[in-house]
């Protein structure tokens, strides 16, 4: 844990689990918006969900009645999408394993997506193979993407989470993907979303923060939690999403701040941040 007392002027904020369960708001969004605005608390919103864009959250917040600037939020199909183009600067050929968030950010960089309609095509060459959660995946696009990595195709992958959250419970994510792909290949991917330290730096680019007034918030001990810790930065575990206190039992990696939804969280900043809140 970073022991750092200084104020919390910054949050960088997962999304799914965080600040709702599939397309409904968990209980108490309005209000801890209205709190952090209130405060002047600084925020950006990173998830690792590639299935949209920015403009796409901005939307589904403006639907529960809380308006975000695009530029306050940042995608892990974002930030792959910019990875790429500093590997990449001059343009690639891709294979996106995907939903149109992902295929958007990386055509917006200029790159050449492959059409995923085609099943192992043989007169096409790969220069990534790019996988994100999609719910429409189907074995064409798993088998044509095994054979691209084969073929000498880097593989990337936006996030490693194996399940997200939903109103009935965790479905498989991005991370059950790339399981299958790198079962099938023997190749690891290259992960660009939390816990990798890339999509911490650029939220706190966008902040104009630094390691000691920003925190994470999130609701996942190996990816938000661990990878804020990496970062260097202190973190809050909210369990509204996926990890339990039952997961804190045997875990090495342990938040600074524990709260059971918004409501506690937004207490915690109303109080003036006490030390020994736990």
């Amino acid at each position: 844990m970073n022991c750092s007392n200084e104020k919390i002027r910054n949050l960088i904020l997962d999304m799914d689990g965080v600040l709702w369960h599939g397309d409904t708001p968990v209980s108490g969004l309005a209000e801890f918006f209205t709190t952090i605005r209130q405060l002047q608390i600084n925020f950006v919103l990173a998830t690792n969900n590639a299935t949209k864009v920015s403009s796409d959250y901005a939307a589904k917040l403006a639907g529960f009645g809380i308006n975000i600037s695009v530029s306050d939020i940042l995608t892990s199909a974002e930030v792959t999408a910019l990875y790429l183009k500093q590997k990449s600067p001059d343009g690639a050929v891709i294979y996106v394993v995907g939903e149109n968030g992902l295929r958007t950010a990386l055509h917006d960089q200029g790159f050449e997506l492959i059409d995923t309609e085609l099943m192992v095509p043989t007169n096409e060459e790969a220069d990534y193979v790019v996988v994100g959660m999609t719910r429409d995946v189907c074995y064409r696009q798993l088998a044509s993407a095994s054979q691209f990595i084969n073929l000498g195709a880097t593989f990337v992958g936006t996030n490693p989470d194996v399940t997200f959250p939903t109103e009935i419970g965790p479905m498989p994510g991005a991370g059950s993907i790339l399981s299958f792909l790198e079962t099938a290949t023997g190749i690891k991917p290259i992960i660009i979303g939390k816990p990798n330290r890339t999509i911490f730096d650029e939220a706190i680019r966008r902040l104009n923060g630094n390691l000691s007034d920003t925190v994470m918030v999130g609701d996942r001990l190996n990816t938000d939690i661990a990878g804020g810790h990496s970062a260097g930065l202190r973190t809050v575990l909210l369990l509204s999403g996926i990890s339990s206190r039952n997961d804190l039992v045997d875990s090495r990696v342990q938040p600074d701040w524990i709260f059971s939804d918004l409501f506690e969280l937004s207490g915690f900043l109303q109080a003036g941040q006490p030390d020994n809140w736990q």
